[in-house]
């Protein structure tokens, strides 16, 4: 098994939700584009009130619409019962290098928001998905052009670009909006 990494350096790619069954299956929520991708990223962990422990998959598979997976660690539906909310984490260093414009959200929150004003608007505070876009959570700073939160749908017609080295995302939104 891994060594216990530091917790620092791991990024959340999905999380634990009610039994499925008797036998200790759980339905698993995934944070990844392509949800089933999940599995392909080894080892998970997860945090516990004692530090980070070892969460490994011994079975999983499509259920309907959703994923549902057994663990070395989840015996049967009583221990499955106390893991509802349970979120899983991976070393950023075991994630695959993202394609050519595609961002881990992890990477893009603290990027400095401008528009085509050169206004500044704030920094990413958190990203979060809705039925339609991914948004990004735009916060105020005392350096931004004003105190208001901004919540900016992360699209194409939006983003006009990620600079990762000056650590900013330059977008198509008026102050006013």
């Amino acid at each position: 098994m891994s060594s216990v990494p530091d917790a620092s350096t791991l990024m959340k790619i999905g999380q634990l939700k009610k039994p499925y069954g008797i036998k200790g299956w759980l339905w698993v929520f995934s944070d990844t584009d392509e949800h089933a991708e999940i599995f392909d990223i080894q080892p998970w962990w997860m945090k516990t009130a004692t530090g980070m422990k070892p969460l490994t998959v011994k079975s999983w598979r499509q259920q309907g619409t959703g994923l549902v997976a057994q663990f070395e660690q989840v015996p049967d539906r009583n221990v499955a019962e106390t893991m509802n909310g349970v979120t899983i984490w991976v070393a950023q260093d075991v994630l695959p290098e993202p394609s050519e414009d595609e961002y881990y959200w992890s990477d893009l929150v603290g990027l400095r928001v401008v528009n085509e004003q050169d206004e500044y608007l704030g920094d990413i505070t958190e990203m979060f998905e809705t039925g339609a876009h991914d948004i990004m959570r735009v916060a105020p700073t005392s350096d931004s052009l004003d105190a208001e939160e901004r919540l900016i749908p992360w699209h194409k017609q939006t983003v006009i670009k990620v600079d990762m080295a000056d650590k900013t995302v330059a977008v198509a939104w008026l102050n006013d909006y």
